[in-house]
């Protein structure tokens, strides 16, 4: 079975920055000769996820008040003490969230509901240059 890979640039403020990556996702798929198949959408690094969401201000909005309210900012971590970087939330929030997501696509086209986005979420606490790797398997 073909398998295209491709990546996305991204540029990310950190703390909790949501971007909604469909349209360079639909892009990158275009760009394949594959019809039918499924995308996996991956994020390197221990700080980041992905995930798919209603992306609208209110649910962002939502979205980012729970992250902070299961694992909020001013907690002491374990991580922090060992490391001395701040970014002991931003690994939990990345743990329960996950590096990675597989969308269906049929007819070169990514199978989603009509309200639902990809979205990728930085949790570090600075901005980043992010690189995530998208993996199309199909036909």
């Amino acid at each position: 079975m073909p398998v295209a890979t491709r990546y996305l640039a991204l540029e990310s403020d950190g703390n909790c920055d949501i971007q909604n990556i469909t349209d360079q996702v639909r892009t990158e798929l275009c760009a394949t000769s594959l019809r039918n198949g499924t995308v996996t959408v991956f994020v390197p690094g221990a700080t980041g996820g992905v995930t798919t969401v209603e992306f609208e201000e209110g649910l962002v909005k939502d979205l980012r008040e729970m992250f902070e309210a299961i694992a909020p900012q001013g907690k002491r971590y374990h991580h922090d003490q060992k490391w001395h970087d701040g970014n002991g939330h931003s690994h939990v929030r990345a743990s329960l969230l996950g590096p990675s997501l597989t969308v269906p696509f049929c007819a070169s086209e990514l199978v989603l509901g009509t309200w639902q986005q990809i979205v990728f979420i930085d949790f570090d606490v600075r901005p980043r240059s992010r690189k995530l790797v998208l993996q199309f398997v199909g036909e």
